[in-house]
């Protein structure tokens, strides 16, 4: 008992340290796909890219065949989503931050599968695939 009374403040900042090594992984929602199962479901032709960044963003570069709907605006145009209900479907960011907060609206609508890329758009980049401008 002495011992935990004398080192209390080395104890306390290692369980902060471990809390804050922990944090982004606590951050995480949802499924994430890396580039390489991304790209398998791509390829197969069963997943369908939303990107959900700004449409300036978006039309600097993105996937092949990706539709855009801003993160703002997806909840009124999910609508536009109806007929992907049956496969998966692949949100996208830049980093995969924003992406999560759209698979989980999009799981809420009642989508089955839905994922996000992670590492996003930089993160597909940096393994050197193709982007269409």
């Amino acid at each position: 008992m002495k011992f935990l009374i004398d080192n209390i403040w080395l104890i306390g900042i290692a369980l902060i340290s471990g809390g804050a090594l922990l944090w982004p992984n606590l951050q995480r929602r949802g499924s994430k796909v890396t580039t390489l199962q991304a790209t398998q479901l791509i390829n197969q032709g069963k997943a369908v890219i939303i990107d959900v960044r700004e449409p300036s963003a978006f039309a600097a570069g993105h996937l092949r065949d990706a539709k855009n709907i801003p993160l703002k605006e997806l909840s009124n145009r999910i609508g536009e989503l109806d007929k992907a209900k049956n496969k998966t479907v692949i949100a996208v960011c830049q980093t995969g931050v924003q992406s999560s907060k759209a698979a989980a609206q999009l799981k809420k609508a009642g989508f089955n599968e839905v994922v996000s890329l992670d590492g996003g758009v930089t993160g597909w980049q940096a393994q050197g695939l193709p982007i269409v401008k």
